[in-house]
């Protein structure tokens, strides 16, 4: 995804971003310091020893690979994994993020990844599949959760539809596809 070039507002102040960081795998809070003292990580729909667990044992991989993603870490190589895709694989809580993106990608499309990720984090561990190819990527049940899950974040914050519509356009998916997931989510289409 190419991410909007200018964030209407920025994250909550608590939260930094450790842009500098040589690719390898770190822990969370040492990317993202102060993530689990933003309000949206109290909203996670698990319980509080939970959400500890989510900030102190999941690692955040930076990756060498160019381009503009973040993904967690399959457990295995999906089923839908093609030749581009080769995706980090993890047998722990494991969020995969490209270098470029984190050094170069407004903070905002930053933070809402991150919680579209960690998002992920806690649906897996409620047992559901990430990568559910019964479902098309703007229809599936876990995308639609996490991505809403972020752009309550980004309007409590004051982020228009203007920026959401851009940030929720991914290069995996067509217009018409990109026009279903913002009705899915609830971002006006125009």
């Amino acid at each position: 995804m190419a991410p909007p070039k200018v964030a209407p507002v920025s994250p909550p102040p608590v939260l930094r971003i450790a842009r500098e960081l040589r690719p390898g795998r770190y822990p969370l809070l040492e990317v993202f310091p102060g993530l689990d003292r933003v309000t949206a990580f109290a909203r996670y729909p698990c319980s509080p020893a939970n959400r500890r667990n989510l900030a102190r044992k999941t690692s955040l991989e930076i990756a060498r690979r160019k381009g503009e993603w973040m993904y967690v870490a399959p457990h295995e190589i999906p089923p839908n994994a093609d030749r581009r895709w080769k995706p980090v694989t993890s047998p722990d809580d494991c969020v995969v993020v490209s270098g470029e993106h984190l050094r170069k990608s407004p903070s905002m499309v930053l933070y809402l990844d991150i919680l579209h990720e960690l998002c992920h984090v806690v649906q897996r561990w409620d047992g559901r599949e990430l990568w559910d190819e019964t479902y098309s990527y703007v229809d599936r049940p876990t995308e639609v959760e996490a991505y809403k899950f972020a752009v309550r974040e980004a309007r409590r914050l004051g982020v228009d539809d203007r920026f959401l519509r851009d940030y929720l356009r991914v290069i995996w998916v067509s217009p018409k596809e990109h026009r279903r997931l913002l009705t899915n989510v609830g971002v006006g289409v125009r």
